[in-house]
């Protein structure tokens, strides 16, 4: 264990976010115990407008009890999903929080109770954001997130961290896309890393994409990075009008 504590640690740079044990974690975690729950709803197509206006219309009771990072409809690599970001202190937090909803009349009443009825699925991770970043901001409002979602070999970071790193940071400084965060899963499918990037719209995205696949750097990096995965998928989402990032 130490020497995974001092693969990642050394490889932290400047995050602003330091990282502490778990008994059952993959890795070195933030001494604040500060995690992120990625909640995936998977809406019944006939729906899902409707879904979208109580999402809007009601959402502020919800972030009354705790931060929402973000929320999304996918456009590409997914139909009719919804996938929503919560921020936690910590575990006991997370159980004050789920406890207030639970017991917040006007929440259950307004939103949970009708719109229950409009989901197929639902699906919920708890991660934590990878050693060496911070939730990034959008350089404007009115662009789009691709969520892009890596299933890595089992052996977590100590396997894969570094060259998993070179091959984000490789995409970064083409200078074409913006990191908004790179999310390690603690609960849910393990060794699954989630990053969450953002473009001014999808034709910029595309372009970069073709720019950085002619980038000997990145070619490079993703080609070692590859060596250590067993599959990828990535969803194009749009920002909601109630999404703090936007």
């Amino acid at each position: 264990m130490l020497g995974l504590r001092a693969l990642l640690l050394g490889a932290r740079g400047a995050c602003a976010c330091p990282q502490v044990h778990a008994s059952l974690a993959t890795g070195p975690r933030q001494n604040d115990g500060t995690f992120y729950e990625i909640r995936t709803y998977d809406v019944k197509p006939s729906k899902m407008k409707e879904f979208v206006e109580m999402v809007n219309k009601h959402i502020h009771l919800r972030t009354a009890h705790s931060e929402m990072v973000g929320f999304w409809t996918a456009e590409f690599g997914g139909m009719n999903k919804a996938i929503h970001i919560w921020k936690f202190d910590n575990f006991a937090h997370r159980a004050e929080v789920r406890k207030a909803v639970a017991n917040d009349k006007e929440w259950q009443g307004k939103f949970i109770s009708p719109v229950v009825p409009f989901l197929n699925k639902q699906n919920n991770e708890i991660v934590y954001l990878v050693p060496w970043c911070e939730i990034g901001k959008p350089s404007k409002e009115g662009g789009v997130y691709e969520m892009v979602t890596f299933q890595m070999k089992p052996g977590g970071p100590a396997l894969w961290g570094q060259s998993f790193r070179a091959a984000i940071n490789a995409h970064l400084n083409t200078g074409y896309t913006k990191l908004i965060g790179v999310f390690h899963t603690e609960y849910g499918l393990l060794n699954r890393v989630h990053v969450l990037w953002w473009n001014e719209n999808p034709d910029s995205r595309a372009a970069g994409r073709h720019y950085a696949h002619e980038d000997a750097r990145v070619v490079a990096a993703v080609r070692e990075s590859v060596r250590f995965l067993e599959s990828q998928q990535n969803m194009l989402l749009i920002p909601m009008p109630c999404s703090p990032l936007k």
